[in-house]
């Protein structure tokens, strides 16, 4: 990168630190509607996170090997010839995997680009054939949004192939219960310094899953003010939606977090960017084991307490 992420002493005030004090009427009822529009965007993530088939569903992290084998949990057997994953059908299959890339009698051929994930189809266990969700219906017969069907999920990290069961009857999904968080602070919506890369530049972060990593574009840095302290840390995705992964050192929080940046109409132009770290969210592996999610680059760390966003699940 074209500067080492840093941590200075900072000698004047600099866009990035609330200025507390008294509140006015208007100033209340601008915290007070923020506070609302949190709440209600807290509930649709959660919305999100219960579907059937969301990160909440995962129910394993499968890796086949050049060797056609079954695999726990699924129908078929399954290898890795080439570059490219097959299945097919086994002799003993209790269920059967269906879908548009699924070839009825095999091989099924599947190919995904490094760190994409692609579903290839879904099947019914044997112990639930029969139920109006099953068929992925309502209990008046119409379509609904609850099904019994597990997704099988085909993911490539680090150069193999993974399979990763999407079940609604997961214990993650089934047990929960939401994500604690905390309280809307304004003191946590700063304006940032930010300085935007001519070209994103890739550097190579760790994973939640060990011998794993990702290949990330860092597209620009961002510093962070409090308590009279700049550090400066690394964006990345890309210019339309930057993305922020930090940790920090808030207790009951995961190892580390993301906030994903919304720009208005010309933010960021101006040399400065708003970071509302009330909207730091836990990424997937925070919620499962199976979760492959990258790591934040190096030295991506705020060396104080966030005490903004979501808290590690219980």
């Amino acid at each position: 990168m074209t500067e080492a992420l840093r941590t200075a002493t900072d000698p004047a005030p600099t866009p990035g630190t609330a200025t507390a004090g008294p509140a006015s009427p208007a100033d209340a009822a601008r915290e007070a509607a923020a506070a609302r529009e949190l709440a209600a965007w807290r509930a649709d993530r959660e919305r999100d996170l219960r579907t059937p088939h969301g990160w909440l569903s995962l129910t394993g992290l499968l890796w086949p090997t050049s060797e056609p084998r079954r695999l726990p949990g699924l129908p078929g057997e399954w290898w890795v010839v080439d570059r490219t994953l097959y299945t097919r059908p086994a002799p003993d299959d209790t269920a059967v995997l269906t879908g548009e890339r699924v070839a009825e009698h095999g091989p099924t051929l599947v190919a995904v680009d490094e760190g994409r994930s692609r579903v290839l189809g879904t099947f019914l266990p044997e112990d639930r054939a029969g139920s109006a969700a099953a068929a992925g219906k309502g209990a008046d017969g119409a379509p609904g949004t609850d099904t019994e069907e597990v997704v099988v999920e085909v993911v490539l990290r680090t150069g193999r192939y993974g399979l990763r069961p999407r079940d609604p009857r997961a214990a993650t999904r089934t047990g929960f219960t939401g994500v604690p968080a905390f309280g809307h602070d304004p003191e946590w919506v700063l304006d940032a310094r930010v300085s935007w890369y001519d070209e994103p530049e890739r550097v190579t972060v760790g994973a939640a899953q060990p011998r794993l990593v990702h290949h990330v574009q860092v597209i620009g840095e961002v510093g962070v003010v409090h308590g009279g302290t700049v550090t400066t840390l690394a964006l990345t995705g890309t210019l339309d939606e930057p993305t922020l992964l930090f940790s920090d050192e808030a207790d009951d929080v995961a190892p580390w977090r993301v906030l994903r940046i919304d720009l208005e109409a010309g933010e960021g132009e101006q040399g400065t960017l708003r970071l509302d770290l009330n909207r730091a969210v836990n990424l997937p592996y925070a919620f499962t084991e199976f979760g492959t999610c990258p790591a934040p680059v190096p030295g991506n760390h705020l060396p104080f307490a966030v005490t903004a966003g979501e808290k590690a699940p219980r």
